[in-house]
């Protein structure tokens, strides 16, 4: 197989999209905050080489459900893929996740190795198949803004509201994100939060902790909020009765509008 070919199959058994979504959130958010150039790009690299450490394990963990439901979009279990290729990987990326970590700060790595990394690891070590499933996505997602400030020349801890912000957005996130994979899940034993409630109500928490991660980002910041922050807010108004009430796909469409509006009005708040 060639080298572009594997790139390929590698980048598909990523998780790509929660992937990509978490380093530029990250990378937006260092530098809304004022990190150096330096310190953004480490940072970016460390957040990225540690999103493809959760996601790779996550497919290597995962291989023999994803094989017992036939998803033909998993490299490993159509065996396209094979498990030492992305063993190998995971390592690459694991050491290089370590040592950019560690060079944006000891403080800044420790946070993003314990608690963001850490989380997404106990994730899918287990606590996906518990109703705590939502809890690794709200230490991580929390812990990220810390991950950034304490980057800074001057290191502190992210604002209270920026940190509630962040573990809404989330829960709201895994809400989301597991949602088409109920049936699937059901099928191999899966029993997270999304599925001890079913589709609808996963769906009404999930536009419900969004709705409440906008208003943080929006009313979190000291001062009077700005005019954006009252925009955001309108159109998270709009989104949410539209999710609330729609049918079809058009919840899960709302739902996914509403995390993107939090994550613009996180970093502007930023």
């Amino acid at each position: 197989m060639s080298k572009s070919a594997t790139t390929v199959l590698l980048l598909r058994a990523c998780h790509l999209e929660p992937t990509v979504a978490v380093t530029v959130l990250a990378g937006v958010l260092a530098a809304s905050v004022g990190n150096e150039p330096a310190t953004l790009a480490l940072l970016v690299i460390a957040v990225l080489s540690g999103q493809l450490v959760i996601g790779w394990s996550n497919d290597l963990l995962d291989v023999a459900r994803d094989r017992q439901v036939e998803r033909g979009d998993k490299p490993l279990a159509t065996g396209a893929l094979s498990a030492r290729t992305v063993h190998i990987a995971l390592t690459g990326a694991a050491l290089v996740c370590v040592v950019a970590s560690l060079l944006c700060g000891l403080w800044s790595g420790a946070v993003h190795l314990v608690l963001l990394v850490g989380s997404g690891l106990a994730y899918n070590l287990g606590l996906k198949r518990t109703v705590l499933s939502w809890l690794p996505y709200a230490v991580a997602f929390g812990s990220l803004p810390s991950v950034v400030t304490l980057a800074l020349d001057q290191p502190v801890v992210a604002p209270v509201w920026m940190t509630a912000a962040g573990a809404l957005l989330g829960v709201g996130a895994h809400l989301v994100n597991v949602i088409p994979d109920l049936d699937d899940d059901a099928a191999t034993g899966v029993r997270g939060l999304p599925h001890v409630l079913g589709r609808r109500w996963s769906l009404l928490g999930a536009t419900l902790v969004l709705v409440a991660a906008s208003v943080a980002a929006a009313l979190g910041p000291p001062g009077a909020a700005p005019l954006v922050a009252w925009v955001g807010l309108a159109l998270v108004v709009v989104l949410a009765v539209g999710t609330l009430l729609g049918s079809g796909r058009t919840p899960m469409r709302g739902a996914i509008a509403i995390a993107l509006v939090d994550v613009l009005m996180l970093t502007l708040a930023g």
